[in-house]
């Protein structure tokens, strides 16, 4: 069971510490304190709201970073797993990274072995070879 600290928590949904303290006061999301005797939220249950509710916002900021690795991939997506489908072999799995929802095809097996269920929190690192970009019909 992952536990998210308040400031983090607030930043995967894209509101501020106070409107998720609010929200816990009133009731729609539980909360907890660690073992620090610091305020938690459940992963899976954050997860869950920003699911159902649709929270995540347009002017929502990404989480910073938490990789320490050099990587020359620079599209690098911090976010909070929301849903993960799996079959005996392949999975897909959504993260809320900020105002943008990522999916990822990926094997069961990597899904098992990163521990990646509703509620985790996960870095989405693209590097594609192709980038295609449209405009809509009628503009030049």
């Amino acid at each position: 069971m992952s536990q998210i600290r308040i400031k983090e928590a607030a930043g995967y949904l894209g509101v501020s510490d106070d409107t998720l303290r609010r929200w816990i006061d009133n009731g729609a999301l539980a909360a907890s304190t660690d073992d620090a005797g610091r305020m938690v939220v459940d992963g899976s249950d954050l997860a869950h709201l920003a699911r159902e509710t649709a929270l995540a916002r347009e002017d929502a900021l990404a989480p910073a970073d938490p990789s320490t690795t050099a990587s020359s991939a620079r599209n690098r997506f911090v976010g909070l797993v929301t849903r993960v489908v799996s079959d005996p072999v392949m999975s897909q799995v959504e993260l809320q990274c900020g105002p943008h929802r990522v999916v990822s095809l990926m094997s069961t097996e990597a899904v098992c072995d990163l521990g990646l269920v509703p509620g985790s929190v996960a870095v989405a690192v693209v590097k594609a070879t192709t980038v295609i970009v449209e405009t809509p019909k009628g503009q030049s």
